[in-house]
């Protein structure tokens, strides 16, 4: 409850890195559009027993495969970097590409600042101008898509959040261009598809989950790379 929550897409500066990274199967957003949600849960208060942590996500948005809403786009996770070791060996569990990092969120008067940490070396780092919270609340549901275990798995999470009024992200910054995750930057000029600020934002982790289909092994045996989901996908519960 009440995490402070950076969530923003942009435009990516390569199109075609981005598209790659979605496994064969599914479809990239046509814009090839790259979210990311930096957050922070301050206390161990806020949480139903995963502590206080941090935590960085990004992907890429794809097409037809929304929200229950049918109109907030669904998303492929690249990258997934926590603070915490609970948090992340219960992602993992469950697909997400979890490894360890840290990331901060630094609020003065009307100005944010996040920066996120991975072994050590700033990859990401974000500048936002902000306004007070107003009476606006942003509630629905996120989809993510994960592979586990040779399946395709579909997550659906909750969320809550007051975003703040106005709001401007004035750079996004990928610092490390030796790093992985420097293949989702943004292209120049920026050109942010939506986003908010909110210091106040609450979600719940999946009250169930969905095999959508088999994977397929990688083109390359032993390499790492897009798998493709098998023909026949099927919406099946995953058991606990």
């Amino acid at each position: 409850m009440n995490s402070r929550t950076l969530h923003v897409s942009w435009l990516p500066a390569d199109p075609e890195a981005v598209a790659a990274l979605v496994p064969a199967g599914l479809r990239p957003h046509p814009d090839r559009q790259v979210f990311m949600n930096q957050y922070v849960v301050d206390d161990e208060s806020q949480t139903s027993g995963l502590g206080s942590y941090s935590l960085a996500y990004l992907g890429v948005t794809l097409a037809g495969a929304d929200a229950p809403d049918g109109v907030t786009p669904g998303g492929w996770w690249t990258h997934y970097v926590t603070s915490s070791d609970r948090v992340r060996d219960y992602a993992l569990a469950r697909g997400a590409p979890a490894l360890p990092g840290h990331t901060t969120i630094t609020v003065r008067r009307d100005r944010v600042a996040t920066e996120t940490v991975i072994d050590g070396v700033p990859v990401i780092r974000t500048q936002v101008r902000i306004g007070e919270t107003g009476h606006d609340v942003r509630n629905g549901h996120h989809r993510y898509l994960t592979a586990l275990h040779g399946q395709l798995v579909s997550s659906i999470y909750p969320v809550v959040a007051e975003p703040v009024n106005p709001f401007e992200i004035e750079s996004v910054e990928f610092l490390e261009p030796a790093h992985p995750i420097y293949a989702l930057r943004p292209e120049n000029p920026l050109t942010i598809a939506w986003g908010y600020y909110a210091p106040r934002s609450s979600f719940a982790y999946p009250g169930g989950l969905s095999l959508l289909g088999e994977l397929e092994p990688s083109p390359t045996a032993g390499a790492p790379g897009p798998q493709r989901p098998a023909v026949g996908i099927v919406d099946q519960p995953v058991g606990r």
